[in-house]
């Protein structure tokens, strides 16, 4: 087996061995021949003839630690107690809880946060439902939702399995944006389900974010609740990547000197997030865009089982070019990939235009390996965290929320993304511009904030932010 470069996880082992039969060192040897790479190591117990210890491991994937430990366990002397893996100890008992703001310590106390104080509250909200936002934690929180249908790479797995995503989910909203998020899981698939779920739990929060939910059900779910709810309904797997396409995309044009006006763009993967990769291009100034899916070509003319499809054909591809990838993206100035591993050759990119820009962001495993498509390209970006140029969510969805939240926004319109894209590409300064360093880190801490405003000045100047508050300048 030959064992990947680039560990991605760890895990601890602890293991109890007999003094007379085997040594550490000849342990250690045998992890080092299994790939493995010892990063700790903690002496549980010792007798005279047994030790037990604690040797944390970096490995590569699950795969590569099932080897390291079917490895320990052959070896005469060796017992293999428990195998611990870091991330799933993170999640014991789940990553996120709720705090109160203010302790409860005497009976006055109670008699204020709760009854009879609390109905003096209650009833001024009735009077005036907008006080909900002042007096109630509405106006800082947003629901998580999913039905678990498109969770990640893992696809349909349900909503139990998906906690763990929309846990984490929240985590970012408060850690990047002070943003209270609670993750809601819900078991039903039936749209008109779900709909209804949401609007029913919707005055609890000052917005909805939409995730992992799988296409074409998330469109009319989020086309709905943006129609039927006064609050903002954003799904992050369509507009987070759209809108963090765009910010890399005119930082790369920046590189090669071309506009987005001028260029040929071919995208592959048309479902949620390509559909609103290619709408976004759109309202930038892009005008050439030529989906490719399965089937080759989406063009006029062809009458395709999926709708949407059909709709796309029409704002797309205005030579209406039919056949495959490799046919249609001769001359392309820049390759989009949210499609499927390998897609996309070297052959194909040598009949790109000059100073091609390949963003091959399927994960785990991009439309072509970077680093053979490298000699080839002048800007490359993933989905990756491990290459340059990482295309991720994180970079928009909590600034947007905040901004939106912080204005009072009844929606989250195609301006306020604009405006969040060239806000995220704004971070990165011309001097530190560069084939490798389009986007800048999801750590970085001017960028929700940079967002933020962005958003709020977009808000007010298309009118649906609600909050009588001076906004803004430009």
């Amino acid at each position: 087996m030959s064992i990947p470069s680039g560990a991605s996880m760890h895990i601890t082992i602890r293991l109890q061995f007999q003094k007379e039969l085997v040594s550490f060192g000849e342990i250690a040897t045998a992890i080092g021949k299994a790939g493995g790479d010892i990063v700790g190591i903690d002496v549980i117990s010792s007798s005279k003839t047994h030790t037990v210890r604690d040797i944390t491991v970096s490995a590569f994937d699950t795969k590569h630690c099932d080897l390291i430990t079917d490895t320990l366990k052959k070896i005469n002397g060796v017992k293999v107690i428990h195998v611990s893996d870091r991330t799933f100890l993170m999640h014991i008992g789940g990553k996120i809880e709720v705090k109160s703001k203010i302790p409860i310590k005497t009976r006055d106390d109670l008699s204020r946060v709760y009854t009879p104080g609390v109905a003096r509250v209650c009833t001024a909200i009735a009077e005036d439902p907008t006080k909900a936002y002042s007096l109630t934690i509405k106006r800082n929180t947003v629901a998580v939702v999913s039905d678990g249908t498109a969770v990640l790479g893992l696809g349909d797995i349900g909503p139990h399995a998906a906690m763990p995503v929309m846990e984490g989910k929240a985590m970012l909203f408060k850690q990047l944006a002070g943003v209270d998020a609670f993750p809601i899981c819900l078991d039903t698939k039936d749209t008109e389900e779900i709909i209804q779920i949401v609007k029913a739990i919707a005055p609890a929060f000052g917005g909805i974010n939409l995730e992992d939910i799988s296409a074409p059900r998330c469109f009319e779910i989020e086309e709905r609740l943006k129609k039927e709810l006064d609050i903002p309904v954003f799904h992050d797997d369509q507009h987070g990547t759209a809108v963090v396409l765009l910010a890399g995309l005119l930082n790369a044009l920046k590189i090669v000197g071309k506009k987005l006006e001028d260029i040929k763009v071919v995208l592959t993967g048309i479902g949620a997030a390509g559909i609103a990769c290619t709408k976004i291009l759109l309202a930038a100034g892009v005008r050439n865009i030529i989906g490719v899916d399965r089937l080759g070509a989406i063009h006029r003319g062809e009458n395709y089982e999926n709708l949407y499809w059909m709709e796309y054909a029409q704002m797309t591809n205005p030579d209406n070019l039919s056949g495959t990838l490799s046919e249609v993206i001769k001359g392309a100035d820049v390759f989009i990939g949210v499609s499927a591993p390998g897609i996309l050759t070297v052959e194909d990119i040598k009949k790109m235009a000059k100073d091609p820009i390949v963003f091959a962001m399927a994960n785990p495993v991009p439309e072509i390996d970077p680093e053979l498509a490298e000699p080839y390209v002048r800007v490359m970006a993933t989905g990756r965290s491990d290459y340059p140029n990482q295309i991720n969510n994180v970079l928009c969805f909590p600034g947007i929320f905040r901004g939106a939240l912080d204005c009072r926004a009844k929606e989250i319109n195609e301006e306020m993304k604009l405006a969040a894209a060239q806000a995220i590409a704004s971070v990165v300064t011309d001097e530190e511009l560069n084939e490798t360093y389009i986007i800048p880190s999801v750590f970085n801490s001017k960028v929700a904030e940079r967002v933020r405003e962005a958003v709020m000045k977009a808000a007010y100047r298309t009118g649906v932010a609600r909050k009588e508050a001076i906004a803004p300048t430009e």
